[in-house]
C-alpha cells in the first residue's frame, strides 16, 4: 500500500470573496441542509501553484500552464529570443537569427499541433486572429524540460530552414522534474500516453458553519466634486461577501509522487514542504484589494500512514454553532477522528498537529514530521 499525507486544516477568513461564482458572488454548498462557504480545489490549487512559497522552494522544477505554447514559439522565431525567456516575458537579447513572418507561422502551428487541437480561424485579419491561429483549444502544462526540447528545436530549424517534421516533433517526455506537473496531474486528449496522474488530491474547502452571503452598499466620492452642483457620490455600487472559519483537506499519494518525478525523493519531499507551507499560509487572491482577507492556517492535523485515505468533512456534518467556532471545529475534529479510530481501527500511523489558538506545535514541526520517507 502507498504512503499518505493527509491535511486536515483549519483557516478563519474575515469578510471576503475569495473564489466566485458566475453571478460574481461567493461560492457556496448546501451540507448537512445548511448553506456554507466554499472554495473550489481549482481555486485552491492554483494560489499554492502560483505562490512565492512554490517558486522559491521549487524553482527550476515548475511548469507552465497555457494554450498559447504555439503563440509564444512565433514570438520565440520572429525575435530571435529564448523560449524560456518569451513564456517568462522577460526582456533580454536575441540568442540566434529571426526567422521570417511566413516560417514563423507555419512553425509555431506545426509544434502548437502536437500539443492539441488549433482553434479554427476562418480568416487572419490582424494580430489577434494570427493569435488565435497559433493557440489550442486545451490547456497544457509544460514541464521545463518540454519547454527546454522546443527551444532546441527552434534553433535547429532556424540555423537549417528547415520545417519541423518527423522526429523533430517528439517534444513531449514521459519523464518529468516538473514538481508541479507530478503533484497536480496533466491531461492530454491528443496524447493521452503523456498523462500523468495526479499525486495530489485536494478537497473543496467548505465552511464549518451555517453562513448568510451579505450586501456591501458601497459609494465612491468623486475628487474635485466640490459639493456646489452635485452633492452626490460620483459611483454606487454592491458586492456581495460573507466570513467563514473553513475546513480544508487535501492528500498526497508519496510514492506516486516519487514514481512522477522520475524517483527523484530529495525533489519530492522539497514539493511535499513547499505545497503545506503554501497550503498553511496562502489563500485564494479573489478580492484581495478590496477585503484585505490574508490569512493562516490557525489548526493543522497531518496524518501519515499506508492505511486508506479518508477526510473528516463528516464532523461538520452538523453545523458548529456558539461563539468560539475554532474551539468547537477543533474539537469536532477530535471527536470524529476518536470515533473513528474505534470503529475503523487505526487511520494513520501517526500524527502531528498545530494550533496557532492554544500555541500549540508548529509549522516547522509540521514540515519535518511530512519530509523524508517515515515507513
Amino acid at each position: 500500500m502507498a504512503e499518505f499525507i493527509q491535511l486536515h486544516m483549519l483557516v478563519s477568513y474575515p469578510p471576503s470573496n475569495l473564489n466566485r461564482d458566475d453571478l460574481g458572488r461567493p461560492k457556496t454548498a448546501m451540507m448537512g441542509g445548511a448553506c456554507r462557504l466554499r472554495v473550489s480545489s481549482q481555486s485552491l490549487k492554483r494560489a499554492w501553484r502560483t505562490s512565492e512559497t512554490f517558486k522559491e522552494a521549487l524553482g527550476g522544477h515548475l511548469g507552465v500552464r497555457t494554450k498559447e505554447m504555439g503563440w509564444n514559439v512565433y514570438l520565440a522565431l520572429k525575435s530571435g529570443k529564448a523560449l524560456a525567456d518569451v513564456v517568462e516575458g522577460t526582456d533580454t537579447e536575441a540568442v540566434r537569427s529571426p526567422v521570417d513572418e511566413k516560417k514563423a507561422v507555419a512553425w509555431g502551428q506545426a509544434i502548437a499541433g502536437v500539443f492539441g487541437k488549433l482553434k479554427t480561424v476562418k480568416s487572419v485579419k490582424d494580430e489577434k486572429d494570427k493569435k488565435e491561429s497559433l493557440c489550442v483549444e486545451q490547456m497544457v502544462h509544460f514541464s521545463p524540460d518540454e519547454i527546454a526540447a522546443i527551444d532546441s528545436l527552434l534553433a535547429r530549424c532556424a540555423e537549417s530552414g528547415d520545417d519541423p517534421a518527423g522526429d523533430d516533433l517528439e517534444l513531449l517526455r514521459a519523464e518529468n522534474s516538473a514538481a508541479d506537473i507530478a503533484m497536480f496531474g496533466r491531461m492530454l486528449a491528443s496524447s493521452p500516453s503523456f498523462n500523468c496522474e495526479a499525486a495530489v488530491q485536494v478537497a473543496h474547502a467548505i465552511t464549518v458553519h451555517r453562513v448568510a452571503v451579505e450586501d456591501d452598499y458601497f459609494t465612491a466620492v468623486d475628487d474635485l466634486n466640490r459639493g456646489v452642483e452635485d452633492v452626490g457620490a460620483g459611483h454606487v455600487g454592491q458586492a456581495e461577501f460573507a466570513a467563514g472559519l473553513y475546513y480544508a483537506y487535501l492528500c498526497i499519494n508519496r510514492d506516486l509522487l516519487v514514481e512522477n518525478l522520475d524517483g527523484d525523493e530529495a525533489l519530492a519531499d522539497r514539493a511535499i514542504c513547499s505545497l503545506i507551507e503554501s497550503a498553511a499560509k496562502v489563500g485564494p487572491k479573489g478580492k484581495q484589494n478590496s477585503f484585505a482577507s490574508r490569512a493562516y492556517a490557525s489548526y493543522i492535523l497531518a496524518e501519515r500512514g499506508s492505511q486508506q485515505p479518508r477526510s473528516l468533512s463528516v464532523a461538520f456534518l452538523k453545523p458548529v454553532g456558539g461563539e468560539d467556532y475554532m474551539t468547537a471545529a477543533v474539537a469536532a475534529l477530535d471527536k470524529t477522528r476518536e470515533n473513528m479510530e474505534k470503529v475503523y481501527g487505526e487511520c494513520a500511523r501517526e500524527c502531528m498537529m498545530m494550533n496557532a489558538a492554544t500555541g500549540t506545535g508548529s509549522l516547522d514541526e509540521i514540515l519535518t514530521f511530512v519530509s523524508g520517507d517515515h515507513a
